[in-house]
């Protein structure tokens, strides 16, 4: 893809066009109004995405005739997509008609650090547009409506007739893991821990930053075979990390056949109640008395990110009928099982970590 960087010229520093409902005069009904159409919001983002708009734009600013050039697409379209999302701060649209990015539409970059892309396509895939509409049917009965609406489960699914979409999860989920290894890395205090287990730890990116930032300890990555297998090139044969690190394939929710100084539990008990409820007793069985358990989530009450965990919180009630936790729910949870609750602290904007410990 052509990169469109033209000689910058002299102007004004742009800011995001102004919405009506950031002025003192706006009304809750034009606020509802934009609002009946967050869907056309999510679909520009997702164009944008799709289209490699913000890889396209460089440093210089561009006119929608000149990034369309370097895309393949229509001018006026994608003007007209430019200007819509720039009412969002996502990209800005200069006096002069030029745009230039800003510090959401750069999250759109696939080669940013802190990349947004791959999560933006997760959350407006097309089966996604199916099901929204069913949000009504999924709180009548309280149970997802994806069999209904597709004839097999949510990962079958994905896995068997829609094979992109299986891909952009992957990658969605691999970047967002990515990214929050290294928070919970400088977070967790390893003072005496020798063996760190991952629970559900998908590829490893958690436990392979605990690894290298702490040399004398070993490590456990346990997820399902078929995750196992693509586990984090640095715990696999020959990586830098393979002499430290093992990889168990198999099912948390079964059993956990792990001996380990703290268990980490990561964004995995979203399932249903008993799910749940298993996984944690899984863990109790197989620990020692006085070993650390680590579970980290996002809350649906946490007030930094409320609007997107409500909204993840939703969507879980429609593909797989389960539910993000409130902070009350997480604890009864955890002292149902019978783990002793330690401190609660942030791991980032959108993470909450639980120190809890195996009872003596």
């Amino acid at each position: 893809m052509t990169t469109v960087s033209p000689t910058p010229t002299p102007t004004p520093t742009p800011t995001p066009t102004t919405l009506a409902t950031d002025t003192p005069a706006a009304q809750p009904a034009m606020r509802l109004r934009e609002l009946v159409f967050g869907a056309a919001c999510a679909a520009a983002v997702r164009a944008a995405a799709r289209l490699g708009v913000a890889d396209a734009l460089g440093e210089s600013p561009a006119t929608a005739a000149e990034l369309a050039a370097a895309l393949d697409c229509e001018p006026k379209p994608l003007h007209r997509l430019l200007r819509a999302l720039s009412c969002y701060g996502i990209f800005a649209e200069r006096a002069d008609g030029t745009f230039v990015h800003t510090e959401m539409s750069r999250l759109l970059r696939e080669d940013d650090p802190h990349s947004l892309r791959y999560i933006s396509l997760w959350c407006t895939e097309p089966w996604t547009w199916q099901a929204w509409p069913r949000l009504e049917d999924a709180v009548r009965s309280g149970g997802s409506v994806f069999h209904e609406l597709f004839g097999k489960g949510f990962f079958d699914y994905l896995h068997q007739d829609a094979h992109e979409s299986a891909h952009v999860f992957n990658r969605a989920m691999t970047t967002s893991s990515m990214q929050s290894a290294l928070d919970v890395a400088e977070l967790l205090d390893l003072t005496g821990v020798s063996v760190v287990a991952d629970i559900g730890g998908g590829q490893g990116h958690v436990l392979a930053s605990l690894l290298e930032k702490h040399p004398d300890v070993r490590g456990v990555l346990l997820d399902l075979p078929g995750v196992a297998a693509k586990a984090d090139p640095r715990l696999r044969e020959g990586g830098p990390l393979a002499d430290r690190a093992a990889i168990v394939p198999g099912d948390c929710r079964e059993a956990i056949p792990v001996q380990a100084d703290l268990y980490i539990i990561k964004n995995i008990l979203e399932w249903d109640d008993d799910s749940t409820r298993r996984t944690l007793r899984n863990v109790i069985g197989a620990a020692r008395p006085g070993a650390r358990v680590v579970i980290i989530e996002n809350l649906v009450d946490d007030t930094p990110s409320m609007r997107f965990t409500t909204a993840m919180d939703l969507l879980l009630l429609l593909n797989v009928g389960g539910a993000k936790h409130t902070k009350g729910s997480l604890v009864t949870r955890m002292t149902e099982a019978g783990l002793v609750l330690g401190e609660i602290r942030p791991v980032n904007a959108y993470l909450h970590a639980f120190e809890c410990a195996v009872p003596g």
